[in-house]
């Protein structure tokens, strides 16, 4: 496995920071979006799991997040989130322009990787959605909703805490130690950003119909975070190629569970096998 970083200029300026992890004989690419407040470097293990596999993973610090310029936890809205997922696409495309590509989304980059697939509908094999929030496992603080439309459009730089736990990511006490003390990891959202989120995952929600490309959905049954039934009745609610896998008794990030393994392997089936449609020559 080599680890290859770059990065790109957004259309508002924007240093965008990327980081490739390329397999030694590639047959396909994940296309990786993290979650709130993390980095695309947590998911080292992933990509070594993969590119062992023979699957190149390519991923960024969205904007506002690790190693990405931006202030901690800000994007004006939605679409320029969603345009930072067509970039990515763009960089794997350059990249490996003659090998399928997925898109492998985490929480609230699940919630992205859906809604560009619904709004986009881009020419890629499939997409993986982990633990993706399309409806909230609790309530948000009266106040904090409060305070995000109050100052959404006077103020959308405005900025809190997310109100994430980390306790309540993984089962197992060292992920949780090691995202508490990663400097690069943050706890902020802005105005913006939060009504944004809230808005996207409820239009998401309420969709029922065609997914326009084959989907694996996952989500832990404990996930103190997302919404475990709401990924089902999402999954239900669906016409196509549509997966959903639950995990019992695991926490938010499935990734980081005890049966990570069990998890990248069931996933590795699904690319593998979606992989073959493109080598067939189906178009999807």
């Amino acid at each position: 496995m080599q680890e290859i970083e770059f990065n790109w200029e957004a259309k508002d300026g924007l240093k965008i920071y990327g980081k490739e992890w390329k397999a030694d004989k590639p047959e396909g690419v994940i296309c990786l979006v993290h979650g709130l407040g993390e980095h695309v470097s947590r998911y080292e293990h992933l990509a070594q799991f993969f590119t062992d596999k023979g699957f190149s993973v390519m991923g960024y610090d969205r904007r506002g997040h690790g190693r990405s310029e931006g202030q901690r936890g800000h994007a004006a809205d939605a679409e320029i989130l969603l345009d930072e997922v067509a970039q990515l696409l763009i960089e794997a495309e350059i990249r490996y322009r003659e090998l399928p590509i997925f898109l492998y989304g985490q929480s609230q980059g699940g919630l992205l990787v859906l809604s560009y697939a619904l709004k986009r509908h881009p020419n890629i094999q499939g997409i993986v959605a982990s633990s993706p929030w399309i409806r909230l496992s609790f309530e948000p603080a009266a106040a904090m909703v409060f305070l995000g439309k109050l100052m959404h459009r006077a103020y959308p730089a405005f900025s809190q805490s997310n109100g994430l736990n980390p306790a309540h990511l993984s089962k197992d006490p060292a992920v949780v130690k090691a995202y508490i003390d990663d400097p690069l990891v943050h706890d902020r959202i802005t105005a913006a950003t939060g009504i944004a989120m809230l808005n996207e995952s409820r239009w998401v929600n309420s969709y029922s119909g065609p997914f326009p490309v084959p989907l694996l959905l996952m989500h832990g049954t404990e996930d103190k975070i997302t919404s475990p039934q709401a990924s089902q009745e999402f999954a239900e609610r669906l016409e196509g190629d549509v997966t959903f896998k639950s995990w019992e008794g695991q926490y938010h990030e499935i990734h980081n569970e005890s049966v990570k393994e069990q998890a990248f392997q069931l996933v590795l089936g699904w690319l593998q096998s979606h992989q073959e449609l493109k080598k067939m020559g189906k178009a999807l």
